[in-house]
């Protein structure tokens, strides 16, 4: 048997969420940070599913895993920050995207907008927006989000999540002509 049949023989052996798992561990994502002003006080999490979806109107996509918590307080805001995160800020989207680490503290830098959200100074970039539309699958969202207006920071060495770490790409571009 040749190894390309069996890649297919094992891919038919795994069910639909770890074979979804272990395609996309491969596959790298942009990383970012959405944060929103709650009645509790400033939600936050890490997000590699962001991606632009039309400039008229101008909006962006995001997936949340589960509707509580802090992905629950982001959907009920009437606003929030999408934080276009680089290399510089691996430490604060590893401490937002663990449950019960430290967020919003002194150290890390927080400010607020004048419209209430929770503002990471020094981010490529930060994007207000709100919810235009969300669908519920199964225990996940997809949110799409109108970009209402931007806070730009300093550009610095892109990140990616791959194989489950945050990485730089550092290398620079790929050779070959673009899309």
């Amino acid at each position: 048997m040749d190894p390309a049949q069996d890649d297919a023989v094992i891919a038919q052996e795994i069910d639909g969420a770890e074979a979804l798992k272990r395609a996309f561990r491969e596959h790298p994502a942009g990383v970012s940070l959405i944060t929103a002003q709650t009645p509790e006080g400033p939600v936050g999490l890490t997000a590699s599913s962001v991606s632009s979806v039309g400039i008229d109107p101008a909006a962006l996509s995001f997936s949340v895993t589960r509707a509580t918590g802090s992905a629950g307080g982001i959907l009920g805001a009437d606003s929030y920050l999408v934080h276009l995160l680089d290399a510089r800020h691996a430490g604060i989207a590893r401490s937002f995207a663990v449950s019960g680490a430290e967020r919003f503290t002194p150290d890390q830098g927080w400010s607020t907008l004048p419209t209430g959200e929770p503002y990471l100074p020094g981010t490529r970039a930060a994007l207000r927006c709100r919810t235009l539309h969300s669908l519920r699958v199964g225990d996940s969202a997809i949110v799409v989000a109108e970009v209402l207006g931007a806070v730009f920071g300093s550009s610095a060495e892109p990140m990616v999540y791959h194989d489950r770490a945050f990485r730089g790409l550092g290398e620079g571009p790929l050779g070959g002509p673009t899309a």
